[in-house]
């Protein structure tokens, strides 16, 4: 048996993992999607389950205003003596010399309970971490950004103790390494075995050049010796491996002592080169060395797609549900809003049986918007939906999106217009430029009406239907590798995420219009080019 990777598809980026006793748990960044921070679980390193995101009250996190792909990033997640310790970003500016990385920890004795109010560590860098020594004192490191016309702006990996009593970093900051010639140094990780303190980095940048590195030393505060065969990990000697981007790392020891390393990787569509599904969470079997360095088991520095599985019992989830009809109470935990809490904006129990969702801002939007999406996790799917929308005007939308952010999406859209009345129409996004690919809307009856999407590789298209069985394909064909990481038309902020499919409804004309959706359907297909209509 092997573990394929990636273990976390879809966008699952920096991952920082974690065991406790028997279970192993991965927290991954979330940048503007809410709630924050994403949590996986498992028993055997092969089969993950999505439990928790801790991040979920404004008084934790309010990423309203942030541009796209800023919010959470690259969060650390820790455990001593009883309780789980998450450091993390909120990530304020992006395309500036400037950064603003408001870094926080929040503590909890159970991961998938309430997580504690934050607390204000310091805003010099991204990419925070907490270590706990054996002698009971925590350390925090972080990159550090250098805003100076001239100088590098990722300028070494700075340390500071973190006083768990008073709740506040304390004494001097070190710069303890500058990283190596790859540059870009980021993503520290703080580990200790045979009385060495061994620093685990990202270098390269998050794109072709990523790469993990490491450096070791006998006291905390440095000097780190860099590893003579750096880098441990990295895919760009390699443009035919089918894990690209591999870096940003996270270490981890099995209770049976195996060794094992995750990260971060991308999958290029085919022919296109982009990354729809952004950036995912990958593993590799790891092995120490005699003279005490990390490498790949199998050899080399190469990301591999299948992995042997460690010495532990196989334990399996319940598979998750493909459809989501609505029927509970709570949201399904794969959904996820823009930037801020929208419980206002959507209901479960106003209507039995439906998902309402009361229109509010546009897709334009970085405040508030009344968006509920789910991760793409495969080149080819289909997504479904039943909607009851009867808007009043033409600035009351409601429909089935496929969206990368504000800048890149797909939304097939329920609207009124003046001459036909209820209609339907595609509105799209691509690099910031607004584009109605339908020669003329299509005039729609009163009542249900069906909605569905279906991606192949970078070919998307839209049907729809008035009985639920009857499908009609619309004339228009989109290029879904827009949704993606390294498609930037507009000069704008897509870099971090990745393409979700979900539902939404605007009204603009500020009357809280709603849609009631009656089910959702998230299906992966097999890689066979879908029929035009099915």
């Amino acid at each position: 048996m092997k573990i394929q990777n990636p273990i976390l598809p879809g966008f699952n980026p920096d991952p920082s993992i974690l065991r406790v006793g028997d279970d192993y748990y991965i927290a991954t960044s979330t940048f503007e999607w809410f709630p924050g921070v994403q949590i996986h679980h498992s028993k055997d390193l092969v089969n993950w389950k999505l439990i928790a995101r801790p991040l979920n009250r404004t008084s934790q996190l309010n990423m309203a205003g942030n541009p796209n792909s800023c919010g959470i990033w690259a969060p650390c997640l820790s455990y001593h003596e009883g309780t789980f310790y998450l450091i993390y970003t909120d990530q304020k500016i992006f395309e500036t010399t400037f950064k603003d990385p408001h870094n926080y920890l929040v503590t909890t004795d159970d991961i998938t309970g309430d997580w504690s109010e934050p607390i204000y560590m310091n805003r010099s860098g991204f990419d925070p971490s907490l270590f706990h020594d054996d002698d009971g004192r925590k350390w925090f490191v972080n990159m550090l950004w250098d805003h100076r016309v001239g100088k590098p702006k990722f300028a070494g990996i700075v340390l500071q103790e973190y006083d768990h009593k008073q709740k506040k970093l304390v004494g001097p900051i070190k710069n303890i390494y500058q990283g190596t010639k790859i540059d870009w140094v980021e993503g520290p990780h703080l580990y200790k075995r045979n009385g060495y303190y061994y620093l685990m980095t990202a270098e390269g940048g998050t794109v072709l050049k990523h790469a993990v590195t490491m450096a070791r030393s006998k006291n905390i505060d440095g000097p780190y010796e860099t590893d003579p065969q750096n880098p441990v990990l990295t895919s760009y000697f390699n443009p035919e491996l089918e894990l690209q981007r591999a870096g940003h790392a996270s270490y981890v020891e099995t209770q049976t002592g195996e060794q094992y390393m995750v990260h971060l990787c991308g999958r290029r569509m085919p022919a296109r080169g982009r990354c729809v599904m952004g950036r995912e969470t990958a593993i590799q079997k790891m092995k120490w060395t005699d003279d005490g360095w990390l490498r790949l088991a199998c050899g080399g520095n190469e990301p591999q797609y299948v992995v042997d599985v460690p010495n532990l019992p196989e334990h399996k989830w319940e598979p998750v549900n493909v459809r989501d009809d609505f029927d509970s109470d709570k949201l399904d935990i794969n959904f996820q809003s823009l930037r801020v809490d929208i419980s206002d904006l959507y209901s479960l129990t106003e209507r039995p049986g439906y998902l309402r969702l009361k229109g509010y801002e546009s897709l334009s939007s970085f405040h508030k918007q009344a968006l509920l999406a789910r991760r793409q996790q495969s080149f080819f799917y289909t997504a479904e939906t039943c909607v009851e929308f009867e808007p009043d005007n033409f600035q009351q939308m409601a429909g089935l999106i496929c969206m990368y952010d504000n800048r890149n999406f797909y939304y097939l859209n329920i609207s009124r217009d003046e001459e036909k009345g209820k209609c339907l129409d595609i509105l799209n996004c691509v690099g910031g430029q607004f584009e109605a690919p339908l020669k003329e809307v299509i005039a729609l009856k009163e009542g249900p009406t069906y909605l569905r999407v279906n991606v192949y590789y970078d070919k998307l298209r839209f049907y729809y239907s008035e009985n639920g069985s009857d499908w009609k394909l619309l004339d228009a064909l989109m290029d879904a590798s827009t949704l993606s990481d390294e498609f930037d038309a507009g000069g704008g902020n897509s870099h971090f995420t990745g393409a979700f499919v979900g539902l939404c409804c605007q009204d603009m004309a500020e009357s809280k219009k709603y849609a009631d959706f009656d089910y959702f359907e998230y299906r992966e297909n097999d890689n066979t080019i879908p029929s035009r209509e099915h």
